[in-house]
């Protein structure tokens, strides 16, 4: 008897249908065979569902077993094909009858040795992929089932164990129909630092301010222990929560690389992804045979944090010069070529020098001219004018080590400040498709950031003096339009401009 189920597979963010056609013939020797392009997981598959359907009190027919994964030319890995194939063996051996809770459905799990069904990677995307293709039902592991109630239009059934499946297709005991909430949005989880726990780096977390809200790239320069990580894990805590179609985006990253906490539906919090500088430029950008994100994708719409930038590789630094520019990543390979979004904040900290002490006020540098110029070479030109605003942070004087808390800005009042400027650029570019400040083309500059003629002259001569790149014109006026919405203004100044230009004039 044939049988023929729909499962889905993942290729990046998209899901392409994948016909389960299962075969038990009622001649020919015994055994069981898979085909259609099917990974190492994907045959081991064989040996979970056999002994799943027998510890689940059920029988594995001792027949010739033909199961077929089509499109046949699509790869196809991982486990979440073990549970349609249970299904399509114990239906088409005549254990349980056929009913359109089989034929009009999604099987996404993978089975464990007693019948469990595991949590499985991406389950996100396949909610997704039943509404567009209007599915209405998908049976779908248990820990990974509120992933998909975000997705409005369907039934989601949470599945614990195979034995629990075969009696809600039989009528015996149906499965609870999942209840679709909605998750309160997270308004700051804990952060290692608060902002007034800084001391001094004043001008830094002026910096950070204009970072924050306007999604620019921010590089600090400073001595050992002066407070450039401080103020970077300071950072998530002045970061807007994700609205919702943000936290749309970055869910289905994390749940088709498996990185979404158990028993989540949708992340409210902007990713803070913060990588050793001992990390390759495939685990930087993606890859693997199955492509899989990584680190710049992992940090969409939140801050990739590089500390000790120089230290990392030249070629993974170099491999963040086209999602810089671009905002997505494409990782081709032999039978697969992905993207994924990469509109990142990049957060970097690096020192003067080697030693760390050029320019110090009290202790003297050890570096010779060579050393030093082998150092910031590290830094190639193409990747420093991607980055928009570039800060000094100094040793910090005893004084204000001592000083008590005074009057310093706390992190829930900066965060209420980049809020607000957030919701000017989102009521800005909500037909643009857009959500801050950097994320704009050229076109978008020249249509939402209007300059008056003394604007027009500073920023003619700041190229003339600074010998500015094309892009980093545009990235200037950029920083400045962040500048006038942070002070509420709907037009661009010079007073905004000249601050922006200080950020730009230590490149």
């Amino acid at each position: 008897m044939l049988v023929k189920l729909t499962s889905v597979a993942h290729v990046g963010l998209s899901s392409v249908p994948v016909d389960v056609e299962v075969d038990v013939a009622a001649q020919g020797f015994p055994g069981f065979t898979i085909v259609g392009l099917a990974g190492k997981a994907v045959e081991e598959a064989r040996e979970r569902v056999k002994t799943a359907i027998t510890n689940s009190g059920m029988e594995f027919p001792g027949k010739k077993i033909t199961v077929n994964l089509a499109p046949a030319d699509l790869p196809k890995d991982g486990g979440a094909y073990d549970l349609p194939i249970a299904v399509g063996i114990l239906v088409a051996s005549g254990q349980i009858r056929s009913s359109d809770a089989v034929t009009n459905a999604v099987f996404y799990g993978e089975l464990g040795l007693s019948g469990d069904v595991r949590p499985t990677k991406g389950v996100l995307l396949v909610g997704l992929f039943a509404k567009k293709h209007r599915i209405k039902e998908i049976f779908v592991p248990r820990d990974c089932a509120p992933e998909a109630m975000v997705v409005d239009g369907i039934t989601v059934y949470a599945v614990t164990n195979l034995r629990d499946l075969v009696a809600h297709v039989m009528g015996s005991t149906p499965l609870s129909r999942l209840k679709r909430k909605r998750e309160a949005e997270g308004e700051g989880d804990l952060v290692e630092f608060d902002l007034s726990d800084v001391a001094g780096q004043e001008q830094a977390k002026r910096a950070m301010l204009i970072a924050a809200a306007g999604g620019h790239n921010l590089l600090m320069s400073g001595p050992p222990g002066a407070g450039k990580t401080m103020l970077a894990r300071a950072l998530p805590g002045i970061l807007p929560p994700l609205i919702r179609t943000e936290a749309l985006e970055v869910t289905r990253i994390y749940s088709v690389a498996g990185l979404l906490p158990s028993g989540t539906s949708l992340m409210h919090t902007r990713p803070f992804r913060s990588p050793h500088h001992g990390i390759s430029a495939a685990g930087i950008i993606g890859g693997g045979s199955n492509p899989l994100p990584g680190e710049v994708s992992l940090a969409h719409l939140g801050v990739l944090f590089l500390d000790e930038m120089a230290e990392f590789p030249r070629s993974v630094l170099e491999s963040l010069r086209q999602p810089m520019e671009d905002g997505v990543v494409s990782i081709v390979r032999v039978g697969a070529h992905v993207s994924y979004p990469a509109s990142f904040t990049l957060l970097a900290a690096v020192n003067p020098c080697p030693c760390g002490y050029l320019g110090h006020p009290k202790r003297p540098c050890t570096c010779s001219e060579k050393q030093v110029r082998k150092y910031r070479s590290r830094l190639s030109g193409p990747i420093l004018d991607r980055i928009d605003l570039h800060v000094l942070v100094p040793a910090v004087e005893t004084e204000k080590l001592s000083a008590g808390p005074g009057e310093k800005a706390s992190s829930k009042t900066v965060r209420e400040a980049v809020i607000k400027a957030r919701a000017v650029q989102e009521k800005r570019f909500a037909a643009e498709g857009l959500y801050t400040n950097s994320q704009m083309r050229n076109k978008h500059v020249k249509k939402y950031c209007e300059l008056d003629s003394e604007t027009h002259r500073l920023l003619k001569l700041a190229v003339e003096t600074y010998d500015l790149s094309a892009r980093g014109y545009f990235r200037l006026i950029k920083i400045a339009r962040t500048i006038a919405d942070l002070a509420g203004n709907s037009l661009v100044t010079s007073t905004h401009m000249a601050e922006a230009l200080q950020y730009r004039s230590s490149m």
